[in-house]
């Protein structure tokens, strides 16, 4: 567990503990109390503030904030938060003390925005537009594909590994209303940053880590953009704001 207290927070910083981590959990587990007080309270305003918030293809353009809260709403069935929640402490601290805090939270973000772009990718395959989504589930895929990439760097058993990651990818088959092709897209993306950054790249031999995540992390960001704007119809799906 991780003190709240200022002084063990920054001993935990400057000893790569799980800060990042645990501030991803704060803030999903809060912004989900949140969303809970709305429905009791107002269900008119709950039901706002998550279609404003959700990520919903036809809508990415006009409403580009929601590339970025739909990764910290979760819906109101307290096992969403919480599986995607267990999962992200299960992977996170191991992932935040090899790759370092702020790389680590680089990979976990542009593995959510990959996430959403695995779902334009396919709304423009089936021409489904209008599909809203929200959850961890992109960025944890990525994570995960990154741990897999690193245990076996590093020789480690990824039986058990592979067996978790079987699971969640099997989720959708026996659960509705999950989004798999967030996490085919977070996965992919996850696990392609995490190769190039540790690719032999001639022109980043000598560069640090933070400079390689800068370089390697732009790069992908740049060609999911691209994948993005060339998925998108010339006439959008404009949906009332």
């Amino acid at each position: 567990m991780l003190s709240l207290d200022r002084r063990t927070i920054q001993a935990q910083w400057r000893n790569g503990g799980p800060v990042v981590t645990w501030s991803i959990i704060i803030a999903c587990v809060a912004v989900w109390l949140v969303e809970m007080l709305l429905r009791l309270l107002s269900p008119a305003l709950f039901s706002s503030v998550v279609s404003q918030g959700m990520f919903i293809p036809a809508t990415a353009i006009i409403r580009p904030w929601t590339w970025l809260t739909s990764m910290f709403l979760h819906a109101p069935n307290v096992l969403h938060v919480f599986f995607n929640m267990m999962a992200l402490w299960a992977v996170g601290p191991v992932l935040e003390r090899i790759f370092g805090h702020w790389r680590f939270l680089a990979l976990y973000m542009i593995s959510g925005f990959g996430g959403a772009v695995g779902l334009v990718l396919w709304a423009r395959f089936t021409g489904t537009w209008v599909m809203a989504v929200y959850g961890a589930s992109g960025a944890l895929f990525g994570l995960f594909a990154a741990l897999l990439l690193v245990y076996r760097r590093v020789g480690a058993d990824i039986r058990s590994m592979l067996v978790w990651m079987a699971i969640n990818f099997a989720l959708p088959v026996v659960m509705p209303n999950i989004a798999w092709q967030a996490h085919v897209g977070g996965f992919i993306v996850g696990g392609a940053l995490t190769w190039l950054l540790s690719a032999r790249i001639p022109a980043l031999r000598r560069a640090s880590g933070s400079a390689r995540m800068w370089v390697v992390g732009g790069l992908v960001v740049a060609v999911l953009l691209a994948l993005v704007l060339l998925a998108m119809p010339s006439a959008l799906v404009r949906l009332p704001l």
